[in-house]
């Protein structure tokens, strides 16, 4: 038998090399090729029929109806429902609750819509000890246990439902590959012909992906561009909450967070998640500053704790936990330059309560503060919530809904914002009142008024 060729395909941008490299010379990532085999194109890998130029105006622009998973946070990360025809891929830690949520999902639209679980990892048996154990209606939901390509492809023209779950598409293989399931050339070629079969039938797929060690899905990254949406569940598997964050929704809005508690029926969604990212302390404390974020379109209330003490050792240590680590420094050094505050001998630990992850600049004057309150030893005033971004100048920059921030903080009860200036509401918010800032200086100075009064 002649010897099959093989090529090193990079796993984060999929390009393809006859040698291998310590570096891809596309993307410049370190350590990414894979050999794997290179097979002949197959007829039934080709496109069906020519395609012909037409002008835009003649194809119909219309918003498709979107179905409704059952399922009301996981409808916000999705961008309030599934399309049809979309492809929408869910990544998480093992046993975080991805085939839990999914199996959730497709039996609440059972009853409704055609759907079919495609279960390449587990038994018929174990998925149904599952959804008894999770007291899931069982009638109308139908079950696939298979990992060839192809016949999942020929059950699904002949069952079309209306969605479907592969789970997952590292267990999938196609016969037109010689390579081992879960390889890169393996994943790549049975996403893509998932993806193809679910733009010309308008069935939404939903494929399940493990991560690596890293975090990142596995596999190479022309599997996020293929699809249409990409979810990850994020959380600590031993915390009952688990966070659903969209990293591209080519159907909705990004960064939009659903939030979820795992109990003994399964994933249940949170309908104030504010309350999970705020601690109950019994007094004031020191080093601790609510913040008003914005995920998507959702205001958060995440209380940021900062602890400032005496370095141990000749180079001061900078540990975020949640935020930025990278802009950590910047604030320092925009709190030392502009407000004389010095930590330079000091230690100092930042971190957001809950597990949330923050990365909008907003977040800036919330460390700051907090910083200042553990360093001087003296806690914040109770009630008192602030956003806004800090420049290196000591400006105190506008965020963006600062209007929707400031009614979220008024409905759960905190009486006092410090915010930008820009961001003042042209009309007064009920029972809260806000103080507008345009330095850093401003800042601490209303911080301590607030106390003092």
């Amino acid at each position: 038998m002649p010897k099959a060729k093989s090529a090193f395909v990079c796993a984060s941008c999929g390009a393809q090399l006859p040698r291998w490299q310590g570096q891809c010379p596309q993307c410049r990532e370190w350590n990414t090729l894979v050999e794997t085999v290179v097979d002949r194109a197959t007829p039934s890998r080709r496109a069906g029929g020519a395609a012909k130029i037409q002008k835009l105006s003649a194809f119909e622009a219309r918003e498709e109806p979107r179905i409704p998973s059952s399922i009301a946070e996981f409808d916000r990360a999705l961008g309030s429902g599934l399309v049809p025809g979309a492809v929408v891929l869910i990544g998480g830690d093992p046993g975080i609750g991805k085939s839990t949520l999914l199996l959730q999902t497709l039996c609440g639209l059972a009853a409704k819509y055609p759907v079919l679980y495609v279960s390449g990892e587990e038994s018929g048996k174990q998925v149904a000890l599952r959804a008894q154990r999770l007291q899931l209606p069982m009638d109308d939901l139908q079950l696939l246990t298979e990992t060839h390509l192809e016949r999942i492809l020929e059950i699904l023209s002949d069952a079309a439902p209306v969605v479907a779950v592969i789970d997952s598409i590292q267990t999938l293989y196609s016969e037109n590959l010689q390579s081992a399931p879960g390889s890169v050339a393996q994943v790549r070629e049975c996403a893509a012909q998932l993806t193809r079969f679910a733009k010309q039938s308008g069935t939404t797929l939903i494929l399940v992906g493990h991560v690596t060690k890293d975090g990142t899905l596995a596999g190479p990254r022309v599997l996020e561009h293929i699809v249409d949406t990409v979810l990850y569940f994020e959380g600590d598997t031993h915390s009952s909450f688990r966070l659903i964050r969209a990293f591209k929704n080519r159907f909705g809005a990004v960064n939009e967070l659903g939030v979820f508690a795992m109990t003994d029926r399964g994933l249940k969604g949170v309908s104030n998640p504010s309350a999970l990212f705020l601690s109950r302390h019994d007094a004031v404390v020191p080093g601790s500053c609510v913040l008003i974020t914005m995920e998507g379109t959702r205001p958060l209330l995440v209380e940021i704790q900062a602890l400032v003490d005496n370095a141990q050792s000749p180079n001061p240590r900078r540990l975020s936990v949640g935020l930025e680590p990278t802009r950590l420094a910047m604030l320092l050094a925009v709190m030392h330059r502009h407000t004389g505050i010095v930590c330079a001998d000091q230690d100092v630990f930042i971190n957001a309560v809950g597990g949330v992850r923050i990365i909008e600049p907003a977040a800036d004057l919330a460390i700051l503060l907090a910083v200042s309150s553990s360093l001087r030893d003296r806690p914040l005033p109770q009630g008192l919530a602030v956003f806004g971004e800090v420049g290196l100048a000591g400006e105190i920059r506008p965020a963006p809904h600062g209007q929707e921030r400031l009614k979220e903080a008024a409905k759960l009860g905190f009486k006092t914002a410090i915010v930008p200036r820009a961001n003042l509401p042209r009309q007064n918010i009920a029972d809260i009142e806000v103080h507008g800032v345009d330095r850093v200086e401003q800042a601490l100075e209303a911080a301590r008024g607030i106390v003092q009064g």
